[in-house]
């Protein structure tokens, strides 16, 4: 809620102090919507300002304009000097793209903040020496668990992060990589993307490769039960050599229920013991520990930035965000990809969010969503900022402005479109969340 409300006040502000430098009248400006009587309100210098009670969205309303309230009355009247309608064209494009400005110079604002605060944490492809493990969809397309991804359509990868989100944007053809000491390429292309896009959202068609070290044990668990104790490492299953976290995983799954014998090294005094143990492996198959986190066997990189070097760093996070949420919204209008299952709403919104309160996770969430919102209000549909773009600039090339009764029936018709599609992502945020 908090990151919405900043973005749509954000956003109408822009609308707002281009209004307001053009000696428009604004008569209200609010924060989320309400019928009736607002939650509050106050009026200065003309304009009432206000939260309404419905907590989604918000609004600025100028006088002579066709918006969303289609005040037929207003629109009957004579025109005004101080209205809308009566601005040239330039003044009333600049209104009209000034929420789309405002979201993006937030944006930037948001990554300079970060760039220099944080920096750029990220883990580097080269030091997964492990190599991958992948999913079953993984395994269909080609991968194999233990490739070390090597390249992505001939380009070497620096970031791990930037595998995925290429491979899911960029339409990848081949993924190279190195197995078993050779060189293989996977054809991956645009056939699988749509199953790709959708398993990514549970975050398992690929993840990194370590050993199964203990980070804790459930206190009188299955495992503490068995003598597994905190800083063991899982060597073998049932006498046979098993090294990795993920090898455990999968066993225990297909396991569940029935007991088996794993052996641990344990770190002594003097030595290194290995001691088999037999565990109880629960119905969900699981054996009661947590395993030791990625950075324990990786190291974290960072990027820091100066403020003068943060400026820069910003503008090309800005860059990439708005490139790859393009990107994105390409494979939207081609059925064939599968990516408009993945449209989500205020509950897909909120899922990328952590449990828990983090202001990197907020402040890097917020710039992203900044760059959607201002994408999407561009858009060429009628209801949306882009919609009143385009007959404004129709009207600057062509010298016609269309009339009120078109811009009242154009905006009914895009209020309707926006609607349905409102309706379709809804749909896919409860099957998500209550069906899938």
């Amino acid at each position: 809620m908090l990151t919405l409300s900043l973005l749509v006040f954000v956003h109408e502000l822009g609308h707002f102090c281009f209004a307001r430098l053009f000696g428009m009248r604004v008569e209200k400006f609010f924060l989320f919507f309400y019928s009736g009587r607002p939650l509050w309100s106050v009026t200065y210098r003309g304009t009432e300002y206000g939260i309404g009670w419905i907590p989604f969205g918000g609004f600025v309303k100028i006088a002579g304009m066709v918006d969303e309230s289609l005040d037929r009355e207003t629109m009957g009247r004579p025109p005004r000097s101080d209205e809308f309608r009566s601005k040239p064209a330039w003044q009333r494009l600049l209104v009209m793209v000034g929420g789309v400005m405002m979201n993006m110079v937030l944006a930037f604002a948001i990554y300079v903040g970060m760039s220099w605060h944080y920096g750029d944490a990220y883990f580097a492809n080269a030091d997964m020496k492990w190599g991958n493990y992948f999913n079953e969809l993984g395994h269909r397309i080609g991968f194999e668990d233990g490739d070390k991804i090597v390249a992505i359509d001939g380009e070497a990868v620096d970031d791990y992060s930037d595998i995925m989100i290429n491979m899911l944007i960029n339409q990848v053809d081949t993924v190279t990589v190195e197995r078993g000491g050779r060189i293989v390429p996977v054809a991956v292309g645009s056939r699988w993307l749509g199953k790709v896009m959708e398993t990514a959202e549970a975050g398992d068609f690929m993840l990194p490769r370590m050993p199964f070290s203990v980070a804790r044990v459930e206190y009188g668990g299955r495992a503490a039960m068995a003598g597994i104790e905190p800083g063991d490492r899982l060597v073998a299953l049932e006498g046979r050599r098993t090294e990795y976290f993920d090898e455990y995983v999968r066993e225990f799954e297909r396991r569940a229920g029935s007991r088996v014998e794993v052996t641990v090294e344990r770190d002594s005094a003097d030595a290194t013991l290995l001691k088999t143990l037999e565990v109880a492996v629960s119905p969900e198959g699981r054996i009661g520990v947590e395993a030791v986190p990625i950075t324990r066997y990786v190291p974290v990189h960072t990027r820091s930035y100066t403020l003068a070097e943060a400026f820069p760093a910003g503008l090309r996070r800005t860059g990439a965000e708005l490139s790859s949420y393009w990107k994105q919204l390409k494979l939207l209008v081609k059925p064939s990809t599968g990516a408009y299952k993945s449209m989500g709403g205020v509950i897909a919104m909120g899922d990328i969010f952590p449990t828990s309160w983090n202001w990197r996770f907020f402040w890097s969430i917020s710039a992203m969503l900044s760059v959607v919102l201002a994408v999407m209000n561009l858009l060429p549909i009628p209801g949306l900022d882009g919609g009143h773009v385009l007959f404004l600039l129709y009207e600057v090339v062509s010298g016609r402005k269309p009339s009120d009764r078109f811009m009242i029936s154009a905006q009914i018709f895009g209020m309707v479109l926006l609607f349905m599609l409102f309706i379709v992502i809804t749909m896919n945020d409860i099957y998500r969340v209550f069906i899938k």
